[in-house]
């Protein structure tokens, strides 16, 4: 069945859980959807396991279109959320309904999101408005990191918490269909949860939020510069993967592959002819 925002609504109304996943190509969406993965995102992560960038901050609009716009061609069920980029909405109302607009038509997204509280909720307003589906993302938002002073906890003082809940609030409010919670104490995640009528989506914020997210490369073991704490490891994909590239050199090294199995044959006599 095809995952809408009237889908991840009913399954807050119904104490059913949402499982997320990010995904950057055709091929892996696939799998996903095949799954049964309600919804994937195409996170701006890929500027970290895709592009091989420090951050997220270099990761451009064309960047997130085309990758994107592969994901959307391999997930029919799915609902395909393609993050939009630094300093594709923070300028203002008009660019974030441009961009936005471009991640819809050329990325093929069925939703957008973006990250911050009650500063961008002018253009979650105008998004919306647009008819396009927004999700909003509060706690650990990693285009902030340098504000943040690193990758850090948030929320955990009296005034860090009450302002989380005060963008939860605002975003809410302003239009968002759902919210993703990063790197957020649990206790404070349930509380959010529990007075929003959207579904949050938790990463790193414990088991109370209304689904889960994780980078698929984290959790299939092919990410290793970096393991969060957050982080279940379902699959050590990446030992897999690498033990099948060695064994493939060995035996192209040793001539054992390509086999008599794997050529392709010709009829007799036809190569005589060419003398």
């Amino acid at each position: 069945m095809k995952n809408t925002v009237i889908t991840f609504r009913e399954a807050k109304q119904k104490g059913e859980k949402l499982t997320m996943l990010t995904a950057y190509d055709y091929s892996t969406a696939k799998l996903m959807d095949e799954a049964g993965i309600n919804s994937i995102l195409v996170g701006d992560s890929l500027g970290n396991v895709i592009l091989g960038l420090e951050d997220t901050i270099s990761v451009t609009m064309e960047d997130m279109i085309h990758h994107g716009a592969a994901v959307a061609r391999g997930a029919k069920n799915a609902l395909v959320i393609i993050d939009m980029p630094f300093m594709s909405y923070q300028s203002g109302v008009y660019d974030a309904v441009i961009n936005a607009g471009r991640l819809m038509k050329e990325g093929r997204a069925g939703a957008v999101k973006l990250e911050g509280g009650a500063e961008v909720c002018p253009q979650i307003q105008a998004i919306t408005a647009a008819g396009i589906p927004v999700v909003a993302h509060l706690g650990l938002t990693p285009q902030s990191v340098n504000a943040f002073g690193g990758f850090r906890v948030q929320g955990r003082s009296e005034a860090a918490a009450k302002k989380l809940m005060e963008d939860a609030r605002a975003v809410e409010a302003a239009g968002a269909f759902a919210l993703v919670l990063e790197c957020v104490p649990a206790r404070l995640a349930e509380l959010v949860t529990g007075q929003l009528q959207i579904p949050t989506i938790g990463i790193g914020a414990g088991n109370v939020c209304d689904g889960q997210v994780l980078v698929y490369q984290d959790m299939l073991g092919m990410f290793s510069e970096f393991t969060p704490k957050f982080v279940k490891r379902f699959a050590d994909v990446g030992e897999v993967m690498k033990e099948a590239f060695r064994a493939y050199c060995r035996e192209v090294r040793s001539g054992a592959f390509p086999a008599e199995e794997h050529e392709y044959g010709m009829a007799d006599g036809v190569l005589e002819k060419l003398y």
